[in-house]
């Protein structure tokens, strides 16, 4: 769920910062006050497009962050781990967008930087927007097919078909590589052969090219070694006047100053330790002389053995280190020209997969069809009491040219949104406020089988009133009760039955005008709802019909989630 949501310059927000519960939270106020501003750029938080013109005037840039909790989001979860952009703790994400005024944006997940596509793959699996131009969800065709998965609970079948069509591809893609390779002559497999047996037989690794080449430059310089590692040995311990020695004289003479005069008494203290090292490293150059001696027979085999690493690298063009990659390639190669696998057997495998896959598709889309006319029917029931009296939903099947991993068919959401009008797609044959209640009676048939945690509708209620906000109200609560549910609304049935409510207001300021988003207690409700009701003269009437309605809507979202803390910002 969306736990916080905070602007900076954002149109007329200079700071603002709101924490959301769950359950259902409606955005309340005054026609122009400003609530889509907050779907706006939660909107913008998850991907939409980024434009200059979003950023408060006199501001250079906008930043809007969002921070959700990952508790009912597992699909959400298993994208960040994915994409390595998770939480330390695990149990959070935080969104972040920023825009300034030459255009450019820049988006973070959890901190680190994401590109605009990332956000809105990450926002897809979080929050599903509907407002009067954004059903993107509802209008995809992938989406159409997933939720009729889900509606006829065949999500597992569907996964099944994947995998195996997957299978079959594999499969396919194996014998054409083999008829392929029967077509290539036979010296390029002689040719490939021979040079994976030599690149095998040579056994590079890069680790132990590194080793011997280290072991190689030893022996090579080993006098030369000798003779410098003698020489500092020596100088630094063995000769009359040896580093240790004069060191150890030094750090003694000062011991006695220092009885005179403490002042010296660092000083000593840092020649005694010199000569210590001096002494350590005296003592390691000896057993190094130990190890090091020369070993022309040694030598001459590590030669042999970086010349004919060089010469296999140089025939093949490449650098030492690349050997393993070529060797890969060949063998790659060698396979696609023909393997030991003969090419009838690859088409009975191939046969074998396509037969699978079929068996599979057939069951899934014998679920699919009795889904899709359960969903069409109950679709069909919700939308009568949705000021849409004849209107109507169908989920059409369409076989495909090829089969697909998905399955045989497509999947088309068709409606109508009123008696006498034909079906159409979904998005191209209603309004904005038709479609979001359409939206809205889908995500209630589905209940909890959406995996999308939050759901925000702005202004389903458009072009309707009474019995039928009431119903839209109701549905909402209902929703609630598996989602957290955030509602932009004018009708105070709708509010109403919200467990929480936010009211947005404009006020001047210094400088021009602000949004204000307050959390409304108990009263503050009663007089909201009254507003709502009655317009800018609020009687005692109004006051008793809000606490009415409010009475009504509270008993029908009492089953809904628990409602959690929240509080709201002032943008200034």
């Amino acid at each position: 769920m969306l736990r916080a949501l905070s602007l900076r310059d954002f149109v007329i927000v200079e700071s603002l910062d709101i924490e959301l519960a769950t359950g259902f939270t409606a955005l309340t106020g005054e026609t122009g006050a400003g609530k889509s501003i907050l779907v706006d750029a939660l909107g913008l938080v998850l991907g939409a497009r980024a434009e200059p013109a979003a950023i408060r005037a006199g501001a250079d840039r906008a930043d809007i962050a969002a921070e959700f909790d990952l508790g009912g989001a597992p699909a959400a979860r298993a994208w960040l781990a994915a994409n390595d952009l998770e939480d330390e703790g695990g149990d959070s994400c935080l969104l972040r967008r920023t825009i300034d005024r030459a255009g450019r944006s820049r988006g973070f997940v959890n901190g680190r930087p994401a590109t605009a596509a990332q956000l809105r793959d990450l926002g897809e699996l979080l929050v599903d927007i509907h407002g009067q131009h954004e059903h993107q969800w509802l209008a995809r065709r992938d989406y159409q097919r997933q939720l009729l998965d889900a509606f006829a609970g065949c999500e597992g079948e569907a996964r099944e078909v994947a995998r195996r069509h997957g299978q079959w591809r594999l499969a396919a893609e194996a014998r054409i590589a083999r008829e392929r390779a029967q077509e290539s002559s036979a010296r390029e497999r002689d040719f490939l052969r021979e040079e994976i047996r030599d690149l095998e037989a040579l056994a590079f690794t890069p680790e132990g090219w590194a080793e011997e080449s280290a072991e190689h430059r030893r022996l090579a310089h080993a006098q030369e070694l000798i003779g410098h590692c003698r020489a500092a040995l020596e100088a630094a311990d063995e000769a009359e006047t040896s580093a240790t020695g004069l060191l150890a004289a030094a750090a003694s003479r000062l011991a006695q100053a220092a009885g005179v005069d403490p002042a010296l008494e660092p000083s000593r203290r840092d020649l005694e330790s010199a000569a210590a090292h001096a002494g350590e490293a005296a003592h390691a150059l000896r057993r190094y002389l130990q190890r090091v001696e020369p070993d022309p027979e040694r030598l001459d085999a590590l030669e042999r053995r970086l010349r004919a690493v060089h010469d296999a690298a140089r025939r093949l063009r490449v650098e030492p280190a690349a050997l393993p990659d070529a060797l890969a390639a060949r063998r790659a190669r060698m396979a696609e020209l023909g393997g030991d696998e003969s090419l009838e057997a690859l088409r009975q495998r191939e046969s074998a997969a396509e037969t699978s896959y079929h068996e599979a598709a057939r069951s899934l889309s014998a679920k699919r069809r009795e889904g899709a006319r359960r969903l069409g029917e109950e679709v069909t029931r919700r939308l009568q009491g949705l000021a849409m009296e004849g209107g109507r939903l169908e989920a059409h099947l369409e076989p495909l040219a090829e089969p697909a991993a998905h399955g045989v068919e497509s999947v088309e959401l068709r409606v109508a949104a009123h008696a006498g009008q034909p079906l159409g797609p979904v998005g191209k044959v209603a309004s904005g406020g038709e479609l979001s209640r359409l939206a809205l009676a889908v995500q209630v048939l589905m209940g909890g089988r959406a995996g999308i945690p939050t759901l925000v509708f702005d202004e389903v209620d458009s072009g309707i009133g009474g019995r039928v906000a009431e119903i839209v109200g109701g549905l909402l609560a209902e929703l609630s009760a598996h989602h957290q549910v955030l509602c932009v609304t004018h009708l105070p049935q709708v509010a109403a039955f919200a467990r929480h409510q936010l009211r947005v207001a404009k006020a001047a300021a210094a400088g021009g005008t602000v949004a204000t988003v307050e959390a409304l207690d108990a009263g503050g409700r009663v007089e909201e709802i009254a507003r709502m009701l009655g317009g800018a003269r609020i009687t005692e009437t109004t006051r008793r019909h809000a606490e009415e309605m409010l009475g009504h809507g509270a008993g029908a979202a009492a089953g809904s989630k628990g409602a959690g803390r929240r509080t709201a910002g002032r943008g200034r």
